[in-house]
């Protein structure tokens, strides 16, 4: 049942109370900034989002994008003028940014607590007493991407049968995995993924949030064995296309384009929920639901196997005016949920069903991020700044020699002891 009536007179209300009287849709009750790192197609969905709230509330919305939102945003609070709104560049800077930013529990209203389910609602807080900021879409990670006429066989049950078909599908002269790690600013990335990816299913809930609190040395067994799991893909001939030198050079965006060739020159990626984003840019343009299909990271053989890692994007509010109190309350409605969906995002929100989903695809991946399965955090993204960039930089040097994978260890566990304890979010699960 939507929820916009009740919207409407909350932002009424909001507006009433700073002098901004006057019907809903009048044109002249304000503006409101807000920050992000979008553009092109995410752009245009937000921009379809947002159109609707001015449509709405008559409150004119600035959105400033720039794929710099991380040094825009500390630049501009540390002159005392950031925007009302910040989409956070990930959940971390929750931590980093507590102090200016408001919170949220007794403005969000009741689309929050009955459309977003309590282990989204707890993901959010991240550990902290007070909700910071919520998520405006999200993503699950961890999935492997194949084209469909080309489909893997047998389909991988376990990790070791995945292993299994990388190395049969080398044998037979085929590069098993399309890899890049190339990314402007945040080179490394896709690296760090796997290795999140691959620790959370090794060894469960439990060591992997003592991992992301900053509780487990980089050096233990069982994130030495995360990387070297990854690295086992990575570094064995054959099994990468073009070997580690290619994975450093390509653009992640552009690294499956082999896979939907005439002669494939990979047969899988793993990879995000967007992805079939970057996918459908190729020159062949494949399409989500015809060309391409997923399946997730098959569990190890102990079990583990439940819990999904996902992302989001987080709206957070840094001046607390009327209007950006009634654009928040917007985001997670279900109104702009459902805008979203339309163009081809994903929601958190249980108000859109995975079966309004344009495809079996996106209805699939739907059913994950808001359904009963664990969901953790993607690790590096609720790291400190400073740790989350040595750990994608220590990704590309990993690549560049594998045989110094003890000594980056040791340094990114000199830099998580020098970070203060406040820096750290405590919570990664749902």
């Amino acid at each position: 049942m939507t929820r916009i009536p009740t919207l409407i007179v909350l932002t009424l209300v909001l507006m009433a109370n700073a002098g901004l009287g006057g019907c809903a849709t009048a044109p002249d009750n304000g503006k409101v900034t807000i920050l992000g790192s979008w553009s092109g197609a995410e752009k245009e969905r937000f921009d379809g989002a947002l159109a609707a709230f001015t449509k709405l509330t008559g409150i004119q919305v600035e959105y400033i994008g720039t794929a710099a939102v991380g040094q825009v945003l500390e630049s501009e609070v540390q002159k005392g003028t950031p925007p009302d709104i910040a989409v956070l560049p990930s959940p971390g800077d929750l931590a980093r940014y507590r102090a200016e930013l408001t919170p949220l529990d007794d403005i969000v209203g009741d689309s929050w607590t009955t459309d977003y389910s309590p282990q989204w609602q707890q993901l959010a807080k991240a550990g902290m007493d007070k909700l910071y900021a919520v998520p405006v879409q999200a993503n699950v990670k961890g999935l492997v991407w194949f084209n469909t006429k080309r489909p893997p066989r047998p389909r991988p049950n376990t990790f070791q049968d995945l292993m299994t078909l990388s190395t049969a599908l080398a044998a037979a002269g085929e590069s098993p995995w399309c890899m890049g790690v190339s990314a402007q600013s945040t080179s490394g990335w896709p690296g760090t993924d796997w290795i999140e990816d691959v620790l959370l299913h090794q060894s469960g809930v439990d060591v992997y949030q003592k991992w992301v609190a900053g509780r487990l040395p980089w050096t233990s067994p069982q994130v030495r064995q995360a990387w070297t799991t990854w690295g086992a893909v990575v570094t064995t001939p054959g099994h990468v296309r073009g070997g580690p030198k290619a994975v450093l050079l390509t653009e992640f965006g552009d690294a499956a384009q082999p896979m939907f060739g005439d002669r494939p020159g990979c047969m899988m990626e793993h990879q995000a929920s967007f992805i079939p984003g970057f996918y459908a840019g190729h020159k062949s343009k494949p399409r989500r639901g015809t060309d391409i299909d997923f399946f997730l990271l098959p569990p190890f053989e102990d079990a583990h196997a439940a819990s999904r890692a996902v992302s989001a994007d987080l709206a957070g509010v840094f001046k607390n005016t009327p209007q950006a109190r009634a654009l928040i309350r917007f985001l997670v409605s279900e109104q702009a949920q459902r805008e979203w969906v339309a163009a081809n995002a994903y929601s958190a929100s249980t108000a859109v069903r995975p079966a309004e989903y344009g495809d079996q695809i996106a209805q699939r991946i739907a059913a994950e991020l808001t359904g009963p399965a664990p969901l953790c955090f993607d690790a590096s993204d609720l790291m400190p700044t400073a740790m989350r960039g040595a750990f994608y930089r220590a990704v590309l040097e990993y690549l560049s020699d594998p045989s110094r994978l003890d000594t980056l260890l040791q340094h990114l566990d000199k830099i998580r002891g020098e970070l203060p304890t406040e820096q750290w979010l405590t919570v990664a699960c749902g």
